[in-house]
């Protein structure tokens, strides 16, 4: 995930939410996502 940029990370974690991915896929995304300090939104289909 170090290669990523920050907001295909984001796209991503966004993507995974949708999809309705693992669970704890989900949270490696979002663990990595703290540690570059990048903020979001819990992010929600409708």
């Amino acid at each position: 995930m170090h290669t990523l940029s920050d907001k295909l990370l984001l796209s991503s974690y966004k993507k995974a939410n949708e999809l309705k991915l693992n669970d704890e896929f989900i949270a490696l995304i979002e663990k990595e996502m703290k540690r570059r300090a990048i903020r979001h939104q819990k992010y929600t289909t409708k």
